[in-house]
């Protein structure tokens, strides 16, 4: 697996909740992840990601600097190769993108859908690979189509019903 992770480290100011919110970044788990939606999406395990995890005041700059939108999101993501889904036959290959997680917008995410911040580092995760993958959810159908697949891919990870997603 070609993945690199970045981790903020969160500041001596923060408060407990960003630090509890970062410590449930499993770095472990979320390989595993990326490894299983890429067998899902036909996409070659020799396929570079990187995940950068950061604080809300670094997610608000680059919200605003690339989406011109104030205030911090949960997950970003910048398609590199503009890779698609490959087939049994050929499997998509390069590099996939970056994907960058806010872990205290997660956390209160997944408070508010009744799931662990895991779960929505999970979602956000998953999520950033279908957009990195071309995906979008502009349209309903697409929405339909990009959040049907999420949805499938989470619940094989998991052996569980998936994590209810976050509309805004």
């Amino acid at each position: 697996m070609n993945i690199e992770f970045d981790i903020e480290e969160p500041g001596a100011e923060a408060s407990d909740f960003v630090r509890e919110s970062f410590e449930a970044v499993d770095t472990e788990v979320l390989e595993k992840l990326v490894a299983h939606a890429f067998s899902h999406m036909k996409v070659s395990p020799e396929t570079e990601l990187s995940i950068a995890v950061v604080g809300e005041a670094e997610m608000e700059r680059i919200h605003i600097d690339w989406m011109d939108l104030p205030g911090p999101t949960d997950v970003m993501s910048f398609p590199m190769d503009e890779l698609t889904p490959g087939t049994d036959e050929e499997l998509a290959t390069g590099v996939l993108g970056d994907i960058v997680l806010c872990p205290p917008v997660a956390a209160r995410q997944g408070a508010d859908a009744g799931h662990s911040t895991l779960d929505e580092l999970c979602l956000l995760t998953t999520h950033g690979i279908l957009h990195c993958l071309g995906f979008d959810h502009a349209t309903a159908e697409e929405e339909a189509e990009m959040f049907g697949i999420q949805r499938t891919i989470l619940e094989e990870f998991l052996g569980r019903p998936a994590p209810v997603e976050t509309r805004h």
